[in-house]
C-alpha cells in the first residue's frame, strides 16, 4: 500500500507519495521565485532537490537571491567549469578554484597554461554542458572508497582532505562522466546554470563570475585590481614556500607537530607587509600627512592599525591617532535606515563637517579639541584632549568610512595614503572547495561578540546579513583607490578558531533559522584538525578575536 504524505509551504499543502522527489514539489512552486530553485529546507534541514520526501514535513525554497540558493549556484557552477576543462584538456588539467576579487573568484589553471583562447573553449564547454541540461547525482560512499577512488585518478588534493574527516561516509556527486567532492549541496541540473562569465588575467589565473547575492540578477563586469591580484598571487607563493596549499597540507602539518614553525612564518610573513607599508609611506614623507585604514568587519583593522603606527614610528614619525567614531552625530541627528532605525554605518551619521574643519586646522599646525563620544548618551563630549600636529607628526585614521573621499573632502589626495584591509586570501578545502574569506571573517567575529559581548552564535549570524549590506555600500566600492593593501588572513588561522567557535556553532538551536548556516559552518571546519593557540604571539591579528592580546594593554 502506497503511503501519502503531507508537505506544507507557505499557506499550501501537497499531498504526495512516499518517495516524491522535492524537484516535483519545487516546479509547482516556481511560480513564485524569478529564478530557478536551487535547493530547500525540509523540517529546517538543507537538503538537495533529489531529496525523497518520507515524513510529514514543512519545505522551504531558495533561488539564486538568497544566501543558501546563492552559494550553491556558484558551486553548481564550479563543477561545470571543472567538468569543461576535463572536456577541453583532458584528465591532466585541473583547476584550482581559491578567493574571491571584485565581482568574482580567482582560478588557477594547473599543468597547462592559459590563453585568451583557450578560456574561450573552457566557456563554450560550458554552454554545452549547460544545455545538455545534466543531472547533479549525489551519492553517499564510503569515505575509503572515495580515496581509493581519487587515488586512481591522481586527485591526491581529494585524497588528502578525505584522509582526515572521521565520517565513515561522505557525499560525491557526479556530473556526465565526472565524480568530484563537495561539502555543499548541489543544484538539480545544468540547465538551471544559466549565467556566468570567465575573465581572462594571465597565464596562469582567470575570473569565473557568476551573479552575486547582491545583484542577483546580472553578473557585474570583473574590473582588473592588480594589487590585490599581487597580494593572491604572494599568498600563493608564501603557502608553497611553508607547505600549506590546502586544508590537507595543514593538517598534514599539525599532524606531525610542525604546527609551530607555520604559525611563527606566517606571523613574519605578515609583519612583512606592515613594515613595507610603514617604508612606502617613509618614502611619500613629503606629502602624505594622513594614513587612512579601511576594511570590512572582522579584518583585523584596530591590530593592523597598531602594529602600523608602531613601524611607522621606527621610521621617525610621531603617530597621532584619530577614530571617526569619536565624531558621530548626535544621535537626535542620525540618519534612519529603511525599519526606521538608527543608521550607524551611514558615512553621514557622521559630522563631516566638524571632522574635516578638525582635519584642515591640524595640517596647519593649529590646535584643536578631539571629542570624545557618549555611546550611552549618544552625544560628543569636549574635555580639553586638545592636540597639534608638528613636522614630524602623521595623523593615522581608522574606520569604515576611511577610503572614501567624502570622509576627508578637506585634505587633498596627495596628502593621504590610503590602506584596505581585509582577509584576501583563504586556505581552501581542496582544488575546488573553496572557503569564503567572508566566512573567516563570520568566524572571528562570532568568537569575538562573544567572548566580549557575551552575545551567542546565532545572534551574530543573524545580523551578519546587514553587516555585508553595509560592507559593500559603504566599503568595497573604494578599495580601487587604496595605495597599500593589507592581507590579514593568515595559513595557519581556521585551525585555531575552530577551537574557539565550534562550541558556539553547537549551541545554536534546532529550531532557530539560524541553523542551517550554524551547519554548514561546522561541515566547513570538520575538514580541519583544531590547533591550540599556545603558539600564538600576544601582538598576532588573531588575538584580537580570540583574546590575550597584549595592544589592548598599551
Amino acid at each position: 500500500m502506497t503511503r501519502m504524505f503531507k508537505v506544507n509551504y507557505k499557506d499550501e499543502t501537497f499531498e504526495v507519495e512516499e518517495g516524491t522527489t522535492l524537484i516535483e514539489i519545487a516546479k509547482k512552486c516556481q511560480k513564485y521565485y524569478n529564478y530557478p530553485i536551487m535547493v530547500a529546507k525540509v523540517d529546517n534541514d538543507i537538503v538537495g532537490l533529489n531529496y525523497e520526501i518520507s515524513k510529514k514535513c514543512e519545505v522551504e525554497f531558495f533561488d539564486r537571491s538568497s544566501s543558501l540558493g546563492n552559494d550553491v549556484y556558484s558551486n553548481s557552477a564550479y563543477m561545470m567549469m571543472v567538468l569543461a576543462i576535463k572536456k577541453v584538456f583532458g584528465d591532466e588539467v585541473d583547476v584550482e578554484i581559491n578567493n574571491s576579487i571584485d565581482n568574482g573568484v580567482c582560478c588557477e589553471l594547473l599543468n597547462h597554461k592559459l590563453t585568451k583562447e583557450l578560456l574561450s573553449d573552457i566557456k563554450s564547454a560550458m554552454d554545452e554542458i549547460r544545455k545538455e541540461d545534466l543531472i547533479y547525482t549525489s551519492m553517499n560512499v564510503r569515505r575509503t572508497d572515495a580515496m581509493k577512488y581519487f587515488k586512481k585518478i591522481k586527485k591526491m588534493d581529494k585524497v588528502n582532505v578525505l584522509k582526515y574527516i572521521s565520517n565513515s561516509y561522505v557525499t560525491l556527486y557526479r556530473l556526465d562522466d565526472h565524480y568530484d567532492y563537495f561539502f555543499s549541496k548541489l543544484a538539480y541540473s545544468t540547465k538551471d546554470i544559466t549565467d556566468y562569465k570567465l575573465s581572462y588575467i594571465n597565464d596562469t589565473l582567470f575570473i569565473i563570475s557568476t551573479p552575486s547575492l547582491e545583484h542577483p540578477d546580472e553578473i557585474l563586469p570583473y574590473k582588473n585590481v592588480p594589487k590585490i591580484v599581487e597580494k593572491f598571487q604572494e599568498s600563493n607563493e608564501f603557502g608553497k614556500k611553508i607547505g600549506i596549499n590546502n586544508a590537507a597540507d595543514l593538517n598534514y602539518t599539525v599532524s606531525i607537530g610542525e604546527v609551530k614553525h607555520a604559525i611563527r612564518m606566517s606571523e613574519l610573513h605578515y609583519e612583512k607587509n606592515l613594515m613595507d607599508l610603514a617604508e612606502d609611506i617613509y618614502l611619500r614623507k613629503d606629502s602624505v600627512k594622513i594614513v587612512l585604514l579601511a576594511g570590512p568587519s572582522s579584518s583585523g583593522k584596530t591590530t593592523s592599525a597598531k602594529k602600523l603606527s608602531l613601524y611607522l614610528e621606527t621610521k621617525g614619525f610621531n603617530v597621532i591617532t584619530l577614530s571617526t567614531d569619536d565624531y558621530f552625530l548626535d544621535r537626535d541627528e542620525t540618519p534612519k535606515d529603511a525599519d526606521g532605525e538608527y543608521d550607524f554605518e551611514s558615512i553621514h551619521a557622521i559630522d563631516l563637517k566638524l571632522f574635516n574643519s578638525h582635519l584642515t586646522k591640524l595640517l596647519k599646525g593649529e590646535k584643536v579639541n578631539i571629542p570624545r563620544y557618549n555611546f550611552v548618551e549618544g552625544t560628543k563630549e569636549f574635555e580639553k584632549n586638545y592636540i597639534k600636529m608638528n613636522e614630524k607628526d602623521i595623523l593615522v585614521i581608522e574606520g569604515l568610512h576611511a577610503l572614501n573621499e567624502e570622509l576627508t573632502s578637506s585634505v587633498p589626495r596627495k596628502n593621504k595614503y590610503k590602506i584596505f584591509i581585509a582577509p584576501f586570501t583563504q586556505l581552501n578545502i581542496d582544488n575546488h572547495n573553496r572557503i569564503h574569506t567572508s566566512d573567516t571573517r563570520r568566524l572571528r567575529r562570532i568568537i569575538r561578540d562573544n567572548r566580549t559581548r557575551g552575545r551567542g552564535a546565532a545572534d551574530t549570524l543573524r545580523m551578519w546579513g546587514k553587516i555585508r549590506s553595509g560592507e559593500f555600500k559603504w566599503i568595497y566600492p573604494f578599495q580601487n583607490d587604496a595605495d597599500g593593501i593589507i592581507n590579514s588572513a593568515l595559513p595557519y588561522e581556521l585551525g585555531v578558531l575552530k577551537t574557539y567557535v565550534e562550541p558556539l556553532l553547537y549551541s545554536v538551536d534546532e529550531d532557530d533559522e539560524m541553523y542551517p548556516e550554524a551547519i554548514r559552518l561546522i561541515n566547513i571546519l570538520r575538514n580541519l584538525l583544531p590547533i591550540p593557540s599556545d603558539y600564538i604571539p600576544s601582538d598576532s591579528v588573531i588575538r584580537e578575536f580570540i583574546g590575550g592580546s597584549g595592544f589592548y594593554d598599551i
